[in-house]
């Protein structure tokens, strides 16, 4: 990730304008990445299964959840972030992360599926957490974006061993997902991210297992 550059502090009110902005385009506008798809030199044709198929779209669509989810996150966080560089470098996660959104958005429409009808309710509950972790302090902020990471990665690797070995599109996106949540992470760290307590680890478990039994059906 590039280091972000600073913009000048915004009053209050340009921040909520600002974030209202973010939130409409996050949940209801479609995402554009800023880097190629990491599956374009693959076809996107690739025989599947029926089986096959809707095994790898339940997986994406889980995957575009969090990914909605990890931008009402990192907007929460940025809202709240008290250190000008720590919401600049927030808000550029979470730019970051708007190319997962839109690869998974693309490869479930490849699938002929459709993301989770409960995207708006995953954001906002995101947001929130990210305002409370925000609204502690930005060590504390940026040691959830840690754990947050940490959990992504782990779940990742569990959907890189569920996909079908057929649809190596999928794979190839959630390997490069994979990496930046690593990067991300350790870059939480090296900001000054503290190790959260174990019991608020466990309920980040829960609210994730939560989300994605959810979102495969929904």
């Amino acid at each position: 990730m590039s280091a972000p550059t600073t913009q000048p502090p915004l009053n209050l009110p340009d921040q909520l304008i600002a974030a209202a902005d973010r939130a409409l385009r996050a949940v209801f506008a479609p995402a554009t990445a800023s880097r190629p798809l990491p599956a374009s030199t693959q076809s996107a044709a690739t025989a599947l299964t029926e089986a096959q198929r809707q095994q790898a779209a339940g997986l994406m669509r889980v995957n575009h959840a969090g990914e909605i989810a990890a931008q009402g996150l990192y907007h929460g966080q940025a809202l709240a972030a008290r250190n000008p560089q720590v919401r600049d470098m927030l808000l550029a996660a979470g730019r970051e992360e708007t190319d997962h959104l839109a690869w998974c958005q693309t490869r479930l429409a490849e699938l002929g599926d459709r993301p989770s009808r409960l995207d708006p309710l995953w954001y906002a509950g995101s947001l929130t957490l990210g305002l409370v972790a925000g609204l502690i302090s930005d060590k504390a902020s940026l040691g959830f974006v840690s754990e947050t990471e940490r959990q992504v990665e782990r779940h990742l690797d569990g959907h890189l061993q569920a996909l079908p070995e057929a649809d190596t599109r999928s794979r190839a996106i959630l390997e490069q997902m994979r990496s930046d949540e690593i990067q991300h992470g350790q870059q939480a760290r090296d900001a000054g991210g503290i190790e959260l307590p174990t019991p608020i680890k466990k309920l980040m478990q829960l609210t994730s297992r939560v989300m994605t039994r959810t979102a495969v059906y929904f």
